[in-house]
């Protein structure tokens, strides 16, 4: 019996302290392994992205020659993107989604790309004049809006370098997607070939976490990339202050991940790239992909275009736009059950049309799967119940001989067939569960926002009035005095606090899981009960008929 209750209470601590581990990891991931190269200016032109950082929009560098209305950012309109885009050097420099509020209390489009942060999507040229995202480029209109009918449109940006060769700048939005096509057109009209070049793509962002991000449960913030050697890889922005990160690859693409969503430059297959990760200084790190440019003879063009992801981290569309990009949905060392909870929580959402209602749904199958491991469970705990008034007995008739106490209780336990450990089996299994569902609830995009019914009006984040762990707390107190109770008076006390204790850690998880545990609670209640009273019913029946 002291056994049992003190594997449970190690379960459960052991528990938590994988929890507290994964927010940690969540905020301090494993280094990435430094395949550091030479800074850009000593290296080779691959490696030679300007150094220069591109400013807030609101600082653009002004051209003595060029007059205001020429650094007016354009502006673009599609269904799901609102997209500013600088006339210098063809940077986004700010990005709303319009599907996504910026919070519960702010229905304003979220802004992934801006000032707020001073992050933005950068590209140019490398070589010889060729302008980089510096460069004061023309455009052929302010204001582009997608209508109605329409599946594309595109914004067309040109300049010319000193020497005669001409650049054009393609950006292009389509109807239901976040990808936005970034082309570089080179034309050569001189009189003299055009050397190899490079194009490079560069997501440039400061390291702070973005508004609203829980302090609790902080999540991934910072670059990341991924080949198909080496996998998902990111790149915590604390390793870039001791030198940058470079790799070469024949395919993958480099991102800027946060909570919940994600901009991704994505070069197509089989094509050489660099990926080089640095700090930029003052704050700031960039995270590019650079691409070879062929030579030009005279009166040739060519051209690169890289999709630029930028958007939320819903699975089922990233895994259909660029293999591995579905990863940066990060559920650690337990997505072998986190990615089947998901698929079966959205199968419920797709019949419900609720996630909390999925929730339930969810954790009623989970306990049917249980069920077996359950039973046997209660059963156990039922016939502990029974036999506490003789291990009292026990007690008191062998006092402070333990090694005769132990030996009289595992005899008692051999005659009535009890597994004084056969409640652990059924929380064991259940862990894992638990802290998948956990991560799934914190990291899935699709729970963002996710309303229940009444005060819970998003299942990711905490209960704000904290009904759901006060609940919690009051069905783990009825479980604990359907289990029979310890006959160390200080075990008694422990496990009556224990639904105090871990309410209060409830009070910082999402909302969703809390929902989970409670009917999963409420159901091991209902089972417990029955089976107890089944249980002992037939005691009751057996000593009758003694009689």
């Amino acid at each position: 019996m002291d056994n049992r209750r003190l594997i449970l209470l190690l379960i459960f601590s052991f528990s938590l302290l994988m929890l507290w581990d994964a927010w940690l990891q969540r905020n301090m991931p494993p280094q990435a392994p430094q395949q550091v190269v030479e800074q850009a200016a000593q290296a080779s032109p691959e490696s030679g992205v300007p150094e220069a950082t591109m400013p807030a929009p609101s600082a653009v560098p002004q051209s003595p020659s060029a007059s205001e209305a020429a650094h007016e950012p354009i502006r673009v309109r599609t269904d799901l993107v609102e997209a500013e885009i600088s006339p210098v050097g063809g940077t986004i420099t700010r990005l709303l989604l319009n599907k996504y509020p910026t919070s519960d209390e702010d229905p304003s489009p979220l802004v992934l790309l801006g000032p707020d942060h001073r992050y933005v999507a950068q590209s140019g040229l490398i070589g010889a004049q060729l302008p980089t995202h510096h460069a004061l480029y023309r455009a052929e209109a302010k204001e582009y809006v997608l209508q109605e009918g329409q599946d594309r449109l595109e914004v067309r940006l040109e300049t010319s370098t000193p020497d005669g060769v001409r650049v054009i700048k393609r950006l292009g939005f389509q109807r239901g997607s976040y990808l936005i096509d970034i082309t570089h057109e080179i034309v050569n009209e001189t009189a003299q070939p055009l050397g190899p070049a490079h194009s490079y793509f560069q997501l440039t962002r400061d390291n702070r976490a973005p508004a609203g991000d829980p302090v609790m449960t902080r999540t991934f913030t910072g670059p990341a990339l991924y080949t198909e050697q080496d996998k998902y890889t990111k790149v915590p922005f604390g390793n870039l202050d001791d030198g940058p990160y470079s790799r070469t690859a024949q395919d993958g693409w480099v991102a800027m991940v946060q909570h919940y969503f994600v901009s991704a430059f994505l070069p197509p297959a089989q094509v050489p790239r660099e990926f080089r990760i640095r700090s930029l200084g003052q704050g700031l790190y960039g995270a590019a992909v650079i691409l070879p440019v062929a030579s030009l003879q005279p009166g040739e063009s060519t051209q690169v275009t890289v999709p630029l992801y930028a958007g939320p981290q819903e699975q089922d569309r990233l895994r259909a736009i660029a293999p591995g990009l579905d990863l940066v949905v990060d559920y650690g060392w337990l997505t072998l059950i986190a990615e089947p909870l998901f698929w079966v929580l959205k199968l419920f959402y797709d019949w419900l049309g609720n996630w909390g209602l999925a929730i339930i749904a969810l954790t009623v199958l989970i306990k049917l799967i249980f069920f077996p491991l359950s039973a046997a469970s209660y059963k156990s705990m039922a016939k502990m119940r029974l036999v506490a008034p003789r291990l009292q007995r026990l007690k008191e008739q062998y006092g402070n001989d333990r090694m005769k106490l132990n030996q009289a209780m595992m005899e008692l336990y051999k005659e009535e067939k009890i597994n004084p450990l056969g409640g652990c089996l059924p929380i064991l299994v259940q862990i894992p569960v638990f802290i998948a569902l956990y991560w799934v609830l914190l990291g899935s995009v699709e729970l963002r926002n996710a309303p229940f019914y009444g005060w819970i009006t998003d299942l990711s984040q905490q209960d704000p009035y904290y009904i759901l762990p006060i609940l919690m707390m009051v069905s783990m107190f009825v479980q604990t005095k359907l289990s029979p109770t310890p006959p160390d008076p200080v075990q008694a006390k422990v496990m009556l606090a224990m639904p105090i204790i871990f309410g209060i850690f409830f009070f910082f998880f999402p909302a969703g899981l809390v929902l989970y545990w409670l009917v999963n609670n409420i159901l091991s209640i209902a089972q417990q009960w029955q089976i107890t009273r089944m249980i002992e019913g037939g005691q009751r029946k057996t000593a009758s008929a003694k009689r």
